[in-house]
């Protein structure tokens, strides 16, 4: 992989400290006027608290701002719903904000308050979940079809046969269609003798632990879990195993191998417990930074071009027109818990 992405607090200081004249590193800036979007105000929208993936990237955002040099607002919550997002958005464009970042729930129903935003000329940046329609400044989010490649990868090469579990988030999110139909295709195509079943839980933790115990009672054989968000749903399904007997350590016979997606310290310490054998960790301090750094640029009428950054990453463009800097995003197992550099391990 690249540079650690929690090498973030330290990177991009010399040279983009106050995004002066230029944009980072070899990204293209084609924009014009100096940097600083004045004194306007950010307004910053999260799509959820009640994971502490999301509670830890609300708790980094003033501080990227902070040291990012923007004069970003308290956070809005759109709790889980789709429909008060927009309303959320169009409350912030309302009250005057210079410049909006937003982690999406719908990629698709996210385009009203994106084409709301356009029409009184307030940049977006969209932090981890990327729109289908509506235009943003940046994407700010790591690689999301690697997420489920990663799992498949992980699980396949401890368990050679048998039935496999993916618990998956919403598909009305274009995350959860991607490591579903990545972690889908990665195992037809690598691991034939593995089948597939499939939990659709959309973020939800009472979904993912009944939907679970119901196909458990059916498939008590289950060899493999593949968890979309560590965040929501590792507590009910390791309480869920638990509860029928089947939580085993890495290392007993009747294991069932597991992989996440987060990142968080509760994915660590169940990796170090043995609980769980693997999560890809998802940055929560570099969305926060990079929708800081992106946000600052486009309010200052910067613009970027595809190609690699100086702060380990690349920015793709998507189907939909927009840019996205994809940003690193590393396994970890037993080998690398207790890397300082992960973020993960760096909360208080």
């Amino acid at each position: 992989m690249s540079p650690s992405p929690t090498r973030t607090k330290r990177m991009v200081v010399a040279s983009c400290a106050a995004l002066l004249l230029a944009a980072c590193g070899s990204t293209k800036d084609t924009g014009g006027a100096a940097a600083g979007g004045g004194a306007a105000e950010v307004g910053v929208i999260v799509p959820l608290l009640t994971s502490p993936f999301w509670q830890s990237y609300n708790d980094y955002v003033p501080k990227m701002a902070k040291a990012e040099g923007v004069d970003a607002r308290k956070t809005v919550n759109s709790n889980s719903d789709p429909a008060q997002q927009i309303t959320d958005i169009n409350n912030q464009l309302n009250q005057g904000v210079g410049g909006l970042v937003v982690a999406p729930l719908d990629s698709a129903a996210v385009s009203a308050g994106l084409d709301q935003a356009e029409r009184k000329g307030v940049p977006v940046v969209a932090v981890d979940v990327a729109p289908t329609k509506g235009k943003v400044a940046m994407v700010v989010r790591a690689d999301n079809v690697a997420y489920g490649e990663k799992a498949c990868a992980y699980l396949g090469k401890r368990v050679d046969r048998g039935k496999v579990v993916q618990i998956m988030g919403d598909l009305a999110s274009v995350n959860g269609r991607e490591r579903s139909a990545a972690f889908r295709s990665c195992v037809k195509k690598r691991f034939p003798k593995l089948k597939v079943l499939e939990i659709p839980a959309k973020w939800e933790s009472d979904a993912a632990a009944s939907k679970l115990d119901t196909l458990l009672n059916a498939n008590p054989d289950v060899k493999g879990i593949y968890l979309q968000a560590g965040g929501v749903y590792l507590a009910p399904t390791l309480q869920t195993l638990k509860s029928k007997g089947l939580l085993k350590k890495a290392g007993h016979e009747d294991h069932i191998a597991i992989v996440s997606n987060d990142g968080i310290p509760q994915e660590f310490d169940a990796i170090r417990k043995g609980h769980i054998d693997a999560t890809v960790s998802q940055p929560a301090d570099a969305y926060a930074k990079y929708g800081m750094y992106y946000i600052k640029a486009a309010m200052a009428g910067k613009t970027f071009e595809p190609g690699p950054t100086d702060h380990g990453s690349t920015i793709v463009k998507l189907p939909s027109g927009n840019l996205e800097d994809q940003l690193p995003a590393p396994l970890v197992t037993k080998e690398n818990v207790d890397d300082p550099e992960l973020w993960g391990n760096t909360v208080e």
